[in-house]
């Protein structure tokens, strides 16, 4: 069975934010991470991520994979932020409106950055994100039994 310590948690979730993909080599307690291919198709492996990806193809269950969030999750506490937090109304349709256009992410954090809710925003989507990790554990320990 997985178990992750909230430091570990702590750093998947901030590697996952950076757009990286990690995995979590069971028997040493290690966190590898590389970037997300979707994310940098051009990237070129250095030899120690293509050691690892070898690695992980020959014991696939000494790993356990840890991918960012689906776009419509990130929407969800977009969305969620703004019901729970946003008590200007110009600013929270400002926000609800830069979900509806492409580049979502991009329109959302450059309205959120220059607001009062940076702060406030970037440590309730870490949050999330390690609740996602934590579900991610989950997952990983139920597809085991």
């Amino acid at each position: 069975m997985l178990s992750l310590t909230d430091q570990e948690v702590d750093r998947i979730s901030t590697q996952l934010l950076k757009g990286m993909v990690c995995f979590f080599q069971v028997d040493k307690r290690k966190i590898h991470q590389m970037p997300d291919d979707e994310d940098y198709f051009n990237y070129d492996l250095t030899p120690e991520e293509e050691d690892i990806l070898d690695e992980i193809d020959a014991n696939p269950d000494n790993f356990a994979e840890f991918t960012k969030m689906e776009l419509s999750q990130e929407h969800q506490i977009m969305q969620d932020f703004i019901d729970r937090n946003v008590r200007e109304r110009n600013l929270a349709e400002d926000l609800v409106n830069a979900l509806t256009k492409p580049k979502s992410l991009t329109a959302y954090k450059f309205l959120i950055d220059e607001s009062k809710y940076k702060d406030q925003w970037q440590e309730y989507r870490k949050g999330k994100y390690m609740d996602w990790v934590r579900e991610q554990v989950d997952g990983f320990n139920y597809a085991e039994e």
